[in-house]
């Protein structure tokens, strides 16, 4: 009881902190627009309390009903920690898009609650796992077909004033399908029937779903161009695929199906080539195709251990540095203690999600928890290799920081649905 109620009130501190940060960020951009008179003067305190305020009341009131819901208490706490990251980062870099990001927040939380109240509506409809899994591959197969290509990428579809990104939301049907399915067949995946080459697995027709998601994800990644959500797609089922079953035989194949396809993709498609080849050497190009890589590490560099100081930087610099590469303006202007703090929030972020899947009751909420905590630390993994060119650079946003109001609300539908799942015995929803 002592450590429920000590966790408890740090995780209220944690959500405080939050918004100090938040407040302290907003003073400093406001003391540096009246001493220089940079663009951050666009963001009128009248214009924007209210929103913060609203925010801030909302938080506070989800936390409240989280703990009377006995769910776990540090979920929120950090979601806004991240949150108010990007926020601060965003009325930094692009001040014209802090309140649109305080609204796709607002409408995440409600969202949220939405999930909070039809919760086990939501779990129940894991009963219709092959209704999800042609549902995802739907919500995938729509920008191919009707897409629009923003960023290089054909993964958006425009809908009036509105861009949205379907396959931020496929991901959960996914999460959804690969739970339902990997619990249902897990006595049939862990048998070992069947050699192929060096690997012993189970009759075709039961490893086929996973086989139709693997090949899905790499066709978003020739087809779409979309490499971030590709690669995002392909390590979920991968990841998930190892936690239900324990075989490495799937890891090894699915490695070598990517392997293959990626290099028959470099081969016979040229956007696929000037992808690779900017990541083996972004100097060859530096003022074109890798621009933004080279901006990227050039802000990380004059970052340092301490970074220059928030809004001392120029990450402006970097086109589209508010979405895809906000990591790297936190990197330079807070250096590399601001990177390693944002990097082990979501570390401490997965394992708070791990926990949540240990205690559950069943294979498949076991599977459930665990594919959502693999989602958000997988992302921002992605999206952190991209910008530092670990892996190459992908399209897809940092969980909570980054703007998007596609992301925001996605990320907070994830999130729901692992606080339902984290619902201690005894807790009653909302």
């Amino acid at each position: 009881m002592s450590q429920r109620i000590s966790a408890q009130r740090m995780s209220w501190g944690l959500l405080a902190l939050s918004f100090l940060l938040l407040a302290f960020g907003l003073g400093v951009l406001a003391l540096r627009s009246s001493q220089t008179g940079v663009t951050q003067s666009v963001l009128q305190p009248l214009a924007y309390l209210p929103w913060v305020a609203a925010v801030a009341a909302a938080a506070m009131f989800l936390q409240a009903m989280l703990l009377r819901c006995r769910v776990s208490p540090w979920l929120l706490p950090f979601s806004f920690f991240f949150a108010s990251v990007g926020l601060v980062e965003i009325a930094r870099l692009k001040p014209i898009l802090f309140i649109p990001q305080l609204r796709w927040l607002l409408i995440g939380m409600t969202a949220f609650l939405v999930v909070l109240r039809c919760g086990r509506s939501i779990v129940e409809l894991t009963s219709y796992q092959y209704m999800l899994g042609l549902s995802c591959l739907v919500l995938l197969a729509l920008p191919l077909l009707f897409g629009t290509e923003i960023g290089g990428s054909r993964n958006w579809l425009v809908l009036g004033p509105v861009q949205v990104q379907p396959s931020e939301f496929s991901k959960i049907l996914l999460v959804l399908f690969l739970s339902a399915y990997l619990a249902d067949h897990e006595e049939v995946l862990t048998s070992e029937k069947h050699h192929f080459l060096l690997f012993r697995l189970p009759p075709l027709r039961f490893i086929a779903p996973l086989l139709c998601i693997w090949g899905m994800a790499i066709l978003m990644f020739v087809v779409a161009r979309d490499l971030g959500s590709a690669l995002l797609f392909f390590g979920i089922a991968v990841f998930m695929t190892y936690m239900a079953t324990g075989s490495r035989s799937y890891v090894f194949i699915a490695l070598l199906v990517f392997v293959a396809a990626a290099a028959a993709s470099y081969a016979l498609f040229g956007h696929v080539r000037v992808r690779f080849d900017i990541w083996l050497n972004p100097w060859a190009d530096p003022n074109g195709m890798a621009y933004q890589v080279v901006q990227s590490l050039f802000a990380f560099g004059s970052g340092g251990v301490w970074g220059t100081g928030f809004a001392h930087g120029h990450p402006g610099l970097i086109p589209e540095v508010h979405t895809d590469f906000i990591f790297a303006a936190i990197a330079e202007e807070l250096g590399l203690i601001g990177s390693l703090t944002l990097l082990l929030g979501y570390a401490v972020f997965f394992l708070i999600g791990i926990r949540s899947a240990l205690s559950g009751e069943t294979m498949e909420r076991i599977l459930l928890s665990a594919g959502a905590s693999v989602v958000f630390l997988l992302q921002a993994f992605i999206i952190m290799a991209g910008v530092t060119k670990f892996l190459p650079l992908t399209g897809i946003t940092l969980p909570f920081v980054s703007y998007g109001g596609s992301s925001m609300v996605s990320s907070y539908l994830l999130l729901g649905l692992l606080a339902v799942l984290s619902q201690r015995k005894g807790g009653h929803a909302a």
